[in-house]
């Protein structure tokens, strides 16, 4: 059972993240209203120590926190544009997460079952959008053997590795409203879909509150990690007696750890996604996203930033580039167009 990333040194790990996203539109749109979750939390396990977010074209962002305390940043351009770019950086401190163990004592599952009674832990144990208990996942947790037995941690550990052998990981393989009945189908997905598969089942089969984590994995050279380096990550975390929430990452079989920053937690994906909004036009819209993370030396100066690769600034200035317009219509060409739109007209 793989265990969390151990560092020979002493003191905490420190991450720069850049998290870039664009939105290109086949034709402009007159409205843009976009929510974002990209500020990593602080807590006792991380910190982050600066962010800042961008948006082209510029515009004034507010923020503010949800219920959950996660930083919501929200803005609004009211302007026609035919693309939306956002840039988000930040720099968190993760302190050196212990060693998690294999199994709780006996009579783990009781003490479990008095904190939950005893707690408000309602919305982590109930079905949501996106975690659901369907038939097929009821054919999984018979395959599985999934089921109170030994202890909750041991029954947690056990899952994670299960599923991490079951399916595959294929990016683009589900969509981010996918339900999990398609990578159920498939024995296939992504981050995502074995997070909502995971919550599912302990939800439903072991009865321990479980909830939806949003955020980064540092991929080093040292780790096999199947997940893309180039995006966004997600996992779980488990309430348990004596240890409190725990994370659990079944697309890598990991026990979350200092590799693991979190910016945002909820029920399932639709509570956290890190971009979430609408436009006012007829037209389609592209998706790219880019994310780095990178281990830094510590915090910085305040009167100095941190280094910015030279291949980001590339991107990000490729990615703030005006979308090329269409060349101007010949005088001859606007007659023609002028002529149909005449001739179309409906008579009355």
């Amino acid at each position: 059972m793989p265990n969390p990333m151990k560092h020979p040194q002493e003191g905490p790990m420190y991450y720069s993240i850049r998290h870039l996203t664009k939105f290109l539109y086949k034709t402009p749109v007159s409205e843009s209203i976009m929510e974002t979750r990209m500020h990593p939390r602080s807590d006792a396990q991380q910190r982050c120590l600066t962010f800042h977010l961008s948006v082209s074209p510029r515009c004034r962002v507010f923020s503010h926190r949800d219920h959950l305390s996660n930083h919501v940043h929200h803005f609004d351009i009211p302007g026609q544009h035919g693309q939306l770019v956002i840039v988000a950086e930040s720099l968190v401190e993760m302190a050196i997460h212990d060693e998690i163990p294999q199994s709780l004592p006996d009579g783990s599952w009781d003490e479990l079952d008095r904190l939950v009674h005893e707690g408000d832990f309602w919305e982590m144990l109930l079905p949501s959008e996106f975690a659901q208990f369907t038939p097929e996942l009821e054919e999984l947790g018979k395959h599985l053997d999934v089921r109170r037995k030994d202890d909750p941690l041991s029954a947690l550990h056990k899952l994670n590795t299960q599923l991490c052998e079951y399916f595959d990981y294929k990016p683009k393989s589900t969509k981010a409203d996918s339900p999990i009945e398609v990578a159920l189908s498939t024995k296939a997905g992504v981050c995502q879909d074995f997070s909502h598969i995971m919550i599912s089942l302990v939800r439903s089969k072991l009865e321990i509150p479980c909830r939806y984590v949003s955020g980064y994995l540092y991929h080093g050279d040292a780790h096999k990690d199947r997940s893309e380096s180039s995006a966004t990550h997600a996992w779980v975390e488990a309430f348990l007696p004596e240890l409190g929430w725990i994370g659990f990452d079944p697309t890598n079989d990991l026990v979350a750890g200092d590799r693991h920053i979190r910016t945002a937690i909820g029920r399932d994906y639709s509570d956290v996604p890190p971009t979430h909004g609408i436009y006012r036009g007829r037209t389609k819209s592209e998706l790219s996203v880019a994310v780095r993370v990178e281990p830094s030396e510590g915090t910085p100066f305040l009167d100095r930033e941190l280094p910015v690769p030279e291949d980001w600034s590339v991107l990000v200035e490729k990615a703030q580039a005006l979308p090329e317009q269409p060349p101007p219509m010949s005088r001859h060409a606007q007659q023609a167009q002028q002529q149909q739109s005449t001739d179309e007209t409906p008579r009355r």
